[in-house]
């Protein structure tokens, strides 16, 4: 299900102080939070995760990670099954395993503003190359470097992968990497959102020069804010953990928010609180706290 229609606002407005209200949603961000660096889900957070899903307390995964790669954490899903993936531009229901989940929401990146967003960014970096990531398939050009464990489904410049004769015009584009391969990560980032402005959104979960470039308004932040509306849940009632600069609007928007012991600067100057590294189980640490607190008379 494609959804284009009003987003529900991701800004945040405190009306009640969340310390005050007992959590009802964790949401976490995968690769520098959730997950240790070698990808692995530590014992110590899969128990986290079950007491926090025992005690009533939904858990998201909310990740940059296309829904083909989610199979790292497929295992842990309870209740619902739903992550939210690419930065936003998909709600999946993760229930049939690896290679069988199920798009419940779309918000896809228009191909003419990728095609805007290409150019403006090409003129303002020369040297930029790019993939798109579409729902089901993974294309690049043929200068992409492979930073991905993949093959992708075809080679061409990012015009004609955008392009309404492409044999996969018909299958939406959730967003484009653009990657340069001199320029600082942060000094890139902020270029390409002077460059391309409101045709898209733009944000980064590299450590390296690579960008992540979404439809308008498309955030982690956002897309939480339509699931929680849907289930009745206001920001106040929202617990989120990030690493770097694309979970600062979740972080914002979140009643409670936790910048990892290695998170990027803004991410801590963004986030409430702080927690521990990744690889020291910062999320398990957080939610245990939390937890012994919801069942303190």
């Amino acid at each position: 299900m494609r959804d284009n229609g009003r987003v529900t606002s991701a800004t945040r407005e405190p009306e009640t102080a969340a310390e005050t209200l007992p959590p009802r949603l964790i949401a976490t961000d995968l690769d520098g939070t959730l997950l240790r660096d070698d990808k692995s889900v530590s014992p110590r957070t899969v128990a986290a995760l079950a007491a926090a899903e025992e005690a009533g307390i939904e858990v998201f995964f909310v990740t940059g990670r296309p829904a083909r790669w989610m199979d790292v954490v497929s295992d842990h899903v309870h209740g619902h099954g739903l992550a939210i993936c690419g930065n936003g531009a998909a709600v999946v229901d993760l229930h049939g395993g690896p290679g069988a989940h199920r798009f419940v929401k779309v918000r896809e990146l228009a191909r003419e503003n990728a095609l805007d967003a290409v150019r403006m960014l090409r003129e303002a970096a020369p040297g930029t190359v790019y993939a798109v990531e579409q729902t089901y398939g993974f294309y690049q050009e043929p200068a992409y470097p492979k930073l991905h464990m993949e093959i992708p489904d075809s080679l061409a410049p990012a015009e004609e992968l955008l392009s309404g004769d492409h044999p996969a015009a018909g299958e939406p584009v959730l967003k484009i990497l653009a990657y340069h391969p001199d320029l600082d990560p942060d000094a890139f980032l902020t270029l390409a959102r002077l460059a391309i402005g409101d045709r898209a959104g733009v944000t980064r979960s590299s450590p390296s020069a690579l960008l992540e470039i979404s439809g308008p308004g498309v955030s982690k932040a956002s897309t939480l804010a339509l699931c929680c509306a849907e289930r009745g849940i206001s920001h106040e009632q929202v617990v989120a953990f990030g690493d770097m600069p694309n979970d600062v609007e979740m972080l914002t928007w979140a009643g409670r928010s936790y910048a990892m012991g290695n998170a990027h600067p803004d991410v801590i100057a963004a986030a409430s609180g702080r927690t521990v590294a990744n690889n020291e189980d910062g999320v398990a640490v957080v939610i245990e706290r939390l937890l012994s607190e919801v069942r303190r008379p």
